[in-house]
């Protein structure tokens, strides 16, 4: 195998892993908004020290940073597949011309 083909076979590994991260974070991260809007647990500390809605935002900002991170990563693993397929390609084209050179 050449080295072309295991880096094109190593970045499509990687490309699917970075592609299924959204799949584990979607319910964790539903999670974590819907308690967000239950902030019940901080009980009267919470009211006392006024923080409630500072933690709301916090919590809402976390859950939007979380969303952009996944979409950057499947925009990141969309390159790479593409790289990927640019090494298989590049790969094939070089066979193919030492090929025509043996004859």
């Amino acid at each position: 195998m050449s080295d072309l083909k295991k880096e094109a076979k190593s970045m499509h590994k990687a490309a699917s892993g970075m592609r299924g991260v959204g799949h584990h974070t979607a319910k964790p991260l539903q999670e974590f908004r819907a308690q967000s809007h239950d902030l019940g647990a901080l009980g009267a500390l919470g009211s006392l020290m006024s923080a409630t809605e500072e933690i709301r935002e916090g919590m809402t900002t976390l859950a939007k940073l979380t969303r952009q991170l996944d979409e950057e990563w499947e925009a990141e693993a969309k390159l790479i597949g593409e790289v990927s397929d640019a090494f298989d390609l590049l790969d094939v084209l070089i066979a193919a011309a030492a090929q025509a050179k043996r004859g």
